[in-house]
């Protein structure tokens, strides 16, 4: 008998307005620490507030200057960056065993989602071996950190699209000195909205053939 492949489903959540970067953190580790093999995938489409976030590997000198952004220390891989309105943040809530992906099929799998994106505003982009994240020559225009327990991935990416970049001139983003960021309205005139981004999102899982159904809600 052949082995019959059942594929999961994934809810795709999108946020109308800001939301505060240290309950969305709280509600994911939540989620995969009580999931089982049931339990359907989850994607969150939404905007934080502004916020550094420190990554497990991250350094406190990496944060130049102080200033009133709060500081959340997370537990995603990587160092210190920053959140904010006009920047799109996406979570991957996914059963990477089901889906039979390890770390570097989930890291090079959200790559392509925002290099394709970009693609679709004729944004040449392209993602980097020794250094996670998507660019464009050789400015960083969308981030990436994940988390992985027991299998199940949690936190993701983040994508500039028009976003006040003074955040980023606080610290060393990414734990690199001197990169420059980079937004989507920096380079066409006539760039996307967040709302626009995230139905092209919505269209993409879509597309995959990786879930079964595809289900969006509003938050």
């Amino acid at each position: 008998m052949n082995n019959v492949i059942i594929k999961p489903t994934l809810t795709i959540r999108q946020y109308q307005n800001l939301t505060p970067y240290a309950d969305r953190f709280q509600e994911m580790k939540n989620l995969t620490e009580q999931r089982d093999e049931n339990t359907p995938d989850q994607l969150w489409i939404l905007q934080h507030p502004n916020v550094l976030t420190q990554g497990q590997a991250g350094k406190p000198e990496h944060i130049l200057i102080p200033t009133d952004i709060p500081v959340v220390q997370s537990d995603r891989g990587g160092q210190v960056t920053w959140h904010g309105p006009g920047q799109m943040v996406i979570y991957f809530m996914f059963d990477l065993n089901r889906l039979k992906w390890n770390v570097r099929t989930l890291v090079s799998f959200a790559e392509k989602l925002m290099i394709d994106l970009l693609n679709k505003y004729a944004i040449k982009a392209y993602a980097k071996p020794d250094a996670p994240g998507v660019y464009v020559d050789e400015r960083k225009i969308g981030s990436l950190g994940f988390k992985i327990r027991r299998g199940r991935s949690y936190h993701g990416l983040a994508l500039n699209i028009d976003c006040d970049l003074t955040g980023f001139q606080t610290i060393n983003p990414c734990g690199y000195a001197g990169l420059e960021m980079v937004r989507l309205s920096d380079l066409v005139q006539d760039y996307p909205t967040f709302e626009q981004l995230a139905s092209d999102v919505v269209e993409y899982f879509n597309n995959t053939d990786y879930f079964s159904d595809v289900e969006v809600t509003s938050a």
